[in-house]
């Protein structure tokens, strides 16, 4: 007996039981859920215009199901608009596919830029949702999940109804889907090898959920369309983000602070070592000429990484930023609005892994850009894991904590105090009373427990390795100088009210100040205007 999705009714005509245009046949009307009566802070007429518009600049923002087919778009999909009496908008695929639609096959939901689910949404929400990002509930339970978030699991699911309209099992179980499409179309991986990738255990569990959401065999998703990654030894996947998008001022960045042996920055890209699951892998992320996405090259990690790392890629490049609505709500402020205007494309330049950067910050403490990648270089040829066979200089992985608690930091040509440190921090992490995983301002609390660390080492964490938005170093020299009138220098306390108007985007306001003292650095007899922050002591050291 056929599928019930491919049965075609008696009195159905021959255009109506014909492959639609998202690539599916017509199928049952699902069941609808009332979807959230606003999204990003637009309501239904609001939403509507956009959907009209196609721009794509509200790309993953929000979705569009139509209760006539039971699919749910993209707001760029080029299929025909439909009556706006069938339409339904959602804040997230989750929502739409929880109640009960499915995706485009033409628009693909799932090579939308990451749903800046942050926006208009309680902390503990944001804090849930960044952990099931990095794959807390692959394993473990929404119980677990809850736990860690001090909360009980149905206050937890009263939340996630409330401000993302889904099940935190439905936001996990819709991410691993989602991935595993890109796997589909992108790679050549086997089947067997992206149910792993994906995060579903087994085959079984794989194909009974792809059914379910998309009503048709994975092997026949990758037969409708394929654009065709890498060779068997290296993932390619497309990484896509809202326009606009400041590339250059993201590769400079990282490539001024790249630190030998692990990491390397030049005209194909950068590219770094990473630790995995039974060995070393290598990850290159370059921006593909005349796309709104960035290309992430993956060699040499198991198909049970590939999630977690496309995941932290997002999170290092802050593709799921939302320029427009940041923009909007910095360009008031005399100070800051002109640099967005100048350079709306800004993006917070991430960190692969947040105890490799809190050791970064501490080492780059009270010195320059160079000095502080000079002791990260030396930290590396100590006490990191060295990696054979390579002639493109990537020759260590980053010191882990057991590596750095236990090496002799003598050599390295730091004070007694801050090799203190340093041991200090990697103690905490074994001991867990470090946890990077609990909430940003319980691990800025932790850190600044230790010797060494204050709140300027600690928000510096929170900003590039803990996705936190409205992170603010206010202990930051260069932010104190070019935040005060006059020339001056703002005190802590005064960055601090001066830094209100900014909120909830600190973060942003600090890469725009950052950029802008590097543009007004003076440069040096017989050179060029160099991006260098004229003052030594700065966070942009790490």
């Amino acid at each position: 007996m056929a599928p019930r999705h491919l049965v075609r009714s008696p009195n159905r005509s021959a255009a109506a039981a014909a492959r639609s245009e998202n690539g599916y046949y017509p199928a049952p009307r699902p069941r609808i859920v009332v979807p959230m009566e606003t999204i990003a802070g637009l309501d239904p007429e609001a939403l509507n215009r956009a959907r009209i518009s196609r721009d794509p600049r509200f790309d993953g923002k929000f979705y569009i199901a139509v209760t006539s087919t039971g699919i749910y778009c993209r707001p760029i999909c080029p299929s025909r608009y439909a009556k706006r009496a069938n339409v339904r908008f959602f804040g997230s695929p989750a929502a739409a596919e929880a109640a009960g639609f499915r995706p485009c096959l033409r628009c693909r939901p799932e090579a939308a830029p990451g749903t800046p689910a942050w926006l208009g949404t309680a902390a503990v929400v944001r804090r849930a949702l960044r952990l099931i990002n990095e794959g807390s509930l692959d394993e473990d339970s929404v119980e677990a999940l809850a736990g860690r978030l001090g909360i009980g699991p149905r206050h937890l699911l009263r939340l996630f109804s409330r401000h993302v309209g889904a099940s935190p099992i439905a936001v996990a179980q819709t991410r691993r889907l989602h991935f595993a499409v890109c796997l589909l179309e992108q790679t050549d991986l086997p089947i067997t090898q992206i149910a792993m990738a994906a995060g579903f255990g087994s085959s079984r569990r794989f194909n009974d959920a792809f059914r379910h959401t998309y009503q048709r065999a994975p092997r026949e998703l990758r037969r409708v369309g394929r654009r065709g990654g890498g060779g068997s030894e290296e993932v390619v996947l497309r990484l896509a983000y809202r326009p606009p998008y400041d590339w250059s001022h993201m590769r400079d960045f990282l490539a001024r602070r790249a630190v030998a042996g692990v990491e390397r920055v030049d005209g194909g890209g950068y590219a770094r070592t990473v630790a995995c699951e039974g060995g070393p892998a290598f990850i290159r992320v370059s921006a593909v000429p005349d796309e709104h996405a960035l290309e992430l090259r993956v060699a040499g990690a198991p198909p049970a990484a590939l999630l977690q790392l496309s995941s932290a890629a997002r999170r290092v490049f802050d593709l799921a930023a939302d320029p427009q609505r940041i923009g909007l709500e910095l360009a008031t402020d005399a100070l800051i609005g002109p640099l967005v205007r100048q350079r709306p494309g800004l993006r917070i330049p991430g960190a692969w892994e947040p105890f490799e950067c809190a050791v970064r910050a501490v080492l780059g403490q009270q010195v320059s850009v160079a000095a502080g990648c000079t002791f990260a270089a030396r930290l590396v040829a100590q006490a990191g894991t060295v990696i054979g066979g390579r002639s493109d200089g990537l020759t260590h992985l980053f010191p882990t904590a057991p590596a750095l608690a236990a090496a002799n930091l003598a050599a390295l040509g730091i004070t007694r105090s801050r090799a203190a440190t340093l041991h200090a921090l990697a103690r905490a992490v074994i001991e867990r009373r470090i946890d990077f995983s609990a909430a940003p301002e319980e691990v800025a609390a932790a850190m600044a427990a230790l010797p060494g660390i204050g709140p300027w080492t600690a928000q510096y964490v929170a900003l590039r390795a803990l996705a936190e938005p409205d992170a603010l170093p206010t202990g930051d020299l260069v932010l104190r100088r070019m935040a005060a009138p006059g020339g001056r220098l703002l005190s802590v306390r005064e960055l601090e009210v001066r830094a209100r108007d900014w909120q909830p985007w600190r973060g942003y306001a600090v890469i725009h100040l950052w950029h802008a003292a590097g543009e007004q650095a003076p440069p040096r007899d017989g050179e060029r205007r160099r991006p260098r922050p004229s003052v030594p002591h700065s966070i942009l050291a790490s």
